[in-house]
């Protein structure tokens, strides 16, 4: 998919930039609102999110192409948006919104960063200091105190986030996004379902459970990425990744207003620290390559 090169932003871009930004940030607040309480299981309410994503995404697919086809499926990206999901939602299980959100976004852009640098990009040496900087963040929002997210719980959020990096990168050339979106999530079905079966004897299914499980998969996440994308021709790059820097930040005001979480000194340093370290970067990479000759 195409970005715009030019720097003017419509306000239907905007509209719908907004608006998905809301509903990734809604994922970690349902899958917290959920969990928390424990209104559902940790696999349940994966494989509930999964189908009734896939099944929003099969139905928009529908009406837009019809019956065109058969959506392919990718087996790495769907082993990584699987992991993505699972690791997620046990992740919630003991992570606060805004703590989860915080780790889920810097382990993704990290593993962006990782793989450009193997690639053979030159960092600046701001864009290292920003690097430095994101990676000290997120260090000290997980070292041992009295305040620090719960250990497990922030490494099945970083792994969560690995695997999002890693499905982002492998489908960024996809021709069609919501098809290759809708056949990820179909494909990754069987094997939620299996996990869900590996995890039976914590079931435990509540009807507010279900529900927020199903406003996640069809909501938040299948419709948001249809938002998204619709978004996306309107972005360069460079703001696409930056206007995401916000999704944290919206997780951690809901989790207050909507869940009554109790911000952190910790959690606000390590959020101006990783967020400000990686605008460095990403702003750093938009310079460089603005100067690069035009062919």
């Amino acid at each position: 998919m195409t970005t715009a090169t030019t720097g003017h932003i419509t306000t239907r871009t905007a509209l719908l930039t907004g608006t998905a930004m809301l509903a990734f940030a809604a994922n970690s607040l349902l899958c917290r609102l959920a969990l928390a309480p424990k209104l559902i299981d940790a696999a349940s309410f994966t494989s509930v999110r999964l189908i009734s994503g896939a099944a929003t995404l099969a139905l928009i697919l529908f009406l837009r192409h019809g019956t065109k086809g058969r959506p392919e499926a990718n087996w790495r990206s769907v082993a990584a948006l699987f992991a993505y999901m699972i690791f997620f939602s046990f992740a919630y299980l003991s992570l606060s919104a805004g703590t989860g959100a915080l780790v889920l976004f810097g382990a993704v852009q990290l593993t962006m960063f990782i793989v450009a640098l193997r690639s053979g990009e030159h960092f600046s040496r701001l864009s290292w200091a920003g690097l430095t900087l994101a990676i000290l963040g997120l260090v000290y929002l997980v070292s041992p105190g009295v305040t620090a997210p719960d250990p497990l719980g922030a490494a099945a959020m970083a792994v969560a986030g690995i695997s999002w990096g890693v499905y982002s990168l492998i489908g960024r050339g996809a021709r069609d996004p919501l098809a290759a979106t809708a056949g990820n999530f179909i494909y990754a079905v069987p094997l939620t379902v299996i996990a869900s079966l590996g995890f039976i004897s914590q079931y435990s299914v509540s009807g507010h459970g279900f529900a927020l499980a199903v406003l996640s998969g069809a909501l938040a996440s299948a419709c948001g990425y249809v938002i998204w994308y619709a978004a996306l021709p309107g972005l360069t790059a460079t703001r696409a990744a930056t206007v995401q820097l916000s999704v944290p930040v919206i997780a951690a005001v809901g989790g207050v207003f909507l869940i009554s979480e109790q911000p952190t000194l910790r959690l606000l340093v390590a959020s101006a620290a990783t967020l400000g370290g990686v605008a460095i970067v990403l702003a750093q990479r938009a310079h460089q390559r603005a100067q690069r000759p035009q062919r």
